[in-house]
């Protein structure tokens, strides 16, 4: 099946998973709230960040490579910590409307892959099941099957994770429900 035949289900299912991700993080603020943490000292901490004027980027404290890691003073940091990593952007206010449309475009991309993955193994006349199978599963891995990694290697704690692969399995219900409402006629 031809990937353009499968047009409006590309499109509504991103439209789709764009305003349910809406309503888990406006209605349902208890979900995602707990995720951040302040410093009690946030502004002390803030101060101490900005003296040497650090670009946006992905910070490690402590620092080191992989050269001196076993280093007995790299190793008493660690032991001493804190340990972290710090994610740290541009100054300023961000602009929500940037980080929508760029969700809004990853949903359409995964809706893109889930499409062209389904036409390239299912048949026109496929059945609903094998629709939300195959559609649902390969939303999943889209939305979902990053978020070990955040756990894994940026310290993320698990919890968050599980929550976002929560969120995630959702928006794949939501992709395949699309797909299977609006297959394309054989």
């Amino acid at each position: 099946m031809f990937l353009m035949s499968f047009w409006l289900p590309i499109l509504l299912s991103a439209v789709f998973v764009f305003l349910a991700s809406a309503v888990i993080n406006m209605a349902f603020t208890f979900w995602h709230a707990p995720d951040m943490k302040g410093f009690a000292n946030e502004d002390e901490v803030a101060a101490a960040m900005r003296r040497n004027g650090p670009a946006p980027g992905l910070y490690m404290i402590p620092f080191c490579d992989p050269a001196t890691f076993k280093d007995p003073a790299v190793q008493a940091k660690f032991a001493q910590g804190p340990v972290a990593k710090i994610y740290l952007s541009p100054n300023g206010m961000k602009s929500l409307g940037a980080h929508l449309g760029a969700w809004f475009l990853l949903c359409l991309a995964i809706s893109i892959v889930c499409a062209g993955l389904a036409g390239a193994v299912l048949p026109p006349s496929a059945g609903t099941h094998a629709i939300w199978h195959t559609v649902g599963l390969a939303a999943l891995l889209g939305y979902s099957f990053g978020e070990p990694t955040n756990a894994i290697w940026r310290g993320q704690p698990w919890i968050v994770s599980l929550k976002y692969a929560i969120d995630g399995l959702l928006y794949a219900i939501v992709t395949a429900a699309t797909f299977a409402w609006l297959w394309p006629a054989a």
